[in-house]
């Protein structure tokens, strides 16, 4: 496309409709994505410590982490089927309470991506750590920080 003179038109810069970006300085924003990222290693937190069908799992994820991590049904069963689908859990429908509840079990696999998840939330609280000394000092990092 040219203009009378030859020259190139700008073409117009597409924007998404109305999406407002996130408020990075919001606490709910972080609280949010935390809680988010952490729902799946605390299901097999709980699922290490004994077999658990999805209401008591989202109970006990609650309990473990002081509520700061509250997965609701939407989250915890595409979550566990998830799990099911790649070994890491097995099901078994069970009475608990005169009710039919599927039982959730953690087999090795997902013993062992317990193991792994743990020792990459570890890096990762290293890391926030060295953050947080950066934040009070307000000096720049050394680059140290997630190294």
């Amino acid at each position: 496309m040219h203009n009378v003179a030859g020259m190139a038109k700008p073409k117009p810069q597409l924007r998404s409709a109305d999406k407002a970006s996130p408020d990075y300085l919001s606490r709910a924003y972080w609280n949010g994505t935390i809680k988010m990222s952490l729902s799946k290693f605390f299901i097999l937190c709980v699922l290490h410590q004994r077999p658990m069908h999805g209401y008591d799992l989202t109970r006990e994820v609650e309990r473990t982490t002081n509520g700061c991590c509250s997965p609701t049904e939407g989250t915890i069963y595409p979550v566990l089927r998830e799990f099911e689908a790649g070994g890491y859990v097995t099901s078994e429908a069970q009475i608990v309470s005169g009710r039919e509840r599927k039982v959730y079990t953690l087999t090795d696999k997902g013993r062992e991506a317990f193991k792994v998840a743990v020792e990459a939330w570890m890096e990762v609280t290293r890391c926030l750590v060295a953050s947080e000394r950066v934040v009070q000092t307000s000096s720049p990092s050394d680059g140290t920080c997630c190294a």
